[in-house]
Order: C-alpha cells, then structure tokens, then sequence
C-alpha cells in the first residue's frame, strides 16, 4: 500500500509539472508573484482555518474525557494537517496519527479514536453543506444548466456515501472493530489495542450529545467560508477583482475537486486541474489558475514541518519514556 501511495505522489507530482509546463512556466509564475505579501495573509487564514478545525474537534470530547485543554486539541489538529498534506498517506494518515498522538497526553485510545471518527464525518458534511452553497450560488449566476447538473449529481452521491458512513459508526459498525481488536489484544497481549476495544461505546457516546455535535459542525462549517478569504485575497492581488460569492464558489468546488481526488497524496495535480476547470467559470485564465492553486500549497509548506517534527519528537519522548 505504501509503494501504491508513493506511486501516486509521484504520477500526481508529474502530473502537477506537466499542467504547470503547459500553461507556462513564465505566465504562472508572474501570476504568483503578483500575491507577493499577500502570502502572508493566506498563511495566516490557514493557521486560523485549522486552528477552528482543531476547536471543532476539542468539542466533541464527550465532557467526562475532556481532561486535556484546547489547545492540545489544535495542536494536535497541525500535526494531522502537516501529515496529511506533506506524506504519502493519501489524506488520512493524520488521522490514526492524530488520535495515537492524543492518547500520549493521556487521553484513552478508544476516545482519541472514536472522536477522530467522527470528526472526520463533521469535515466531510461540513464540506457537503459548502459545497451545495457553492453550486447554489453558481446557478443564481445563471451558470450552464448541464455544468450544475452535473455537479448536483455529484453532491448526491456523495450525500449517499456520508449517509453510509454515518449509520456504519452510529448504528454498530464499530462493533465489528471492537471485536477484531480485542481478539488481536487476547493473542498478542497489546493493552493498547484493549483500550481502543471502546470505539463503538465512545462513538455513541459522543452522537447522542446532538447539541454538541451539532455546533462543532457549524464551526467546522464556517471555518470552510473563511477558507474563501485565501482565494478572495490571491484573486484579486493578481488583478482578478472577484467578489466573496465568487471565492465561495471558487473554494467550494476546490475543495470538492481535492477531496475527490483523496487517494493522492496531497491532490497533486488533481487540486490543479480543478482550480483551472472552476476558474474558467469566471473567466480567470488557466495560468492564474494554476498560480492560485500553488499559493493555497503556500500554508501546507510553511505550516508543515515544523508539525511534523513536533510529531517525532513526540514519539521520541514516548519511546524514551516506555524504555
């Protein structure tokens, strides 16, 4: 699985190259350059965006768990961002990651697990929620009845497949992991893995709280329309003077396209090619295009690192600890 993943870094990051080379070296370069402090600005949001992703998750932390403050919650939510977009794990290695790094500080494994869980589905339908904005706003424009209905068909699949997720981990799903992993703990005597054995208990835990995941969705919802700020700064920096509906729709479809394409690493070239595809809606030609796509990888280079060292010297100090 891991040569697969690595496989399709590389053919994405061809890709990527190919779609920069075609477009222009020179004219997608002009176009980046154009943002020039504006970068700054777009890192900033980014921190912001992740920091609420990072908030939203803290919420829902049924309240008898909830032994560790915030902001190990949104530091924690950096580490799964900088593994996610920097490492071949096909955007959801942050994920087991971010829950193993959770019970290091002490939280139980089959908490950390099953609160990953379900914060996955609330980034998911969040998006979901944005997405049908995006489209919306897009046929108000008067957009090509084909193109929105295509994209409406789309957003039904995907409506479908959240639905299925949700009443796997709702309505007993988890029990088959809860036995698997508790009869690898009775043969190979892995505590660990005996602990985590409470990921369905812990999961209906947490969605019968319908108050507290209900705002931790709002909140990872309006952290997706701030996210629109990044493609309304860059836009009009390089002379694209976009509205903030425009950006919505910009970002929204973005971010479709990226999730779409979730299987390769950091969407490289996949995220490319749909900024190009949604831009040309608004006449913004394909060079700018590509540029806006670069400078949303900006956050992901700067941001990155830095979490993904915090993430070893973790496992470092667990190690040293344990021996």
């Amino acid at each position: 699985m891991k040569r697969l993943l690595i496989a399709a870094a590389g053919l994405g990051l061809v890709l990527a190259i190919a779609i920069i080379a075609f477009e222009g070296f020179g004219a997608v370069t002009e176009a980046f350059a154009a943002v020039g402090y504006g970068l700054f600005a777009v890192v900033l949001l980014r921190l912001a965006e992740i920091s609420g992703a990072g908030f939203a998750w803290w919420i829902v932390f049924p309240t008898g768990s909830r032994s560790h403050p915030l902001y190990l919650c949104v530091w924690v939510r950096l580490i799964r961002e900088a593994i996610n977009t920097l490492l071949p794990v096909a955007q959801v290695g942050g994920e087991i990651v971010g829950a193993r790094v959770m019970t290091l500080f002490g939280t139980a494994a089959g908490v950390a697990g099953a609160t990953v869980l379900v914060d996955i589905l609330m980034q998911v339908v969040s998006l979901f929620f944005f997405v049908i904005v995006g489209v919306g706003i897009l046929a108000m424009y008067g957009a090509d009845d084909a193109l929105v209905g295509s994209m409406m068909v789309g957003i039904s699949i995907m409506g479908v497949a959240l639905a299925g997720f949700f009443v796997a981990q709702r309505f007993g799903g988890a029990k088959l992991i809860d036995r698997a992993l508790m009869a690898a703990a009775n043969r190979s005597g892995w505590s660990a893995l005996a602990n985590l054995a409470t990921l369905h208990d812990n999961l209906v835990r947490i969605y019968a709280d319908v108050p507290r995941f209900l705002t931790a969705l709002l909140v990872h919802l309006a952290f997706w329309f701030l996210g629109a700020v990044e493609v309304l700064v860059a836009l009009n920096l390089m002379g694209y003077p976009v509205s903030y509906l425009d950006a919505v729709v910009v970002e929204s479809l973005g971010q479709a396209v990226r999730a779409a394409g979730f299987l390769i690493p950091g969407a490289l070239g996949v995220q490319e090619a749909g900024f190009i595809a949604v831009c040309a809606v608004f006449g913004i030609p394909a060079p700018a295009a590509v540029a806006l796509s670069l400078v949303k990888r900006v956050p992901e280079i700067v941001l990155g690192p830095p979490f993904l060292f915090a993430w070893h010297g973790h496992e470092v100090n667990a190690l040293s600890r344990k021996r």
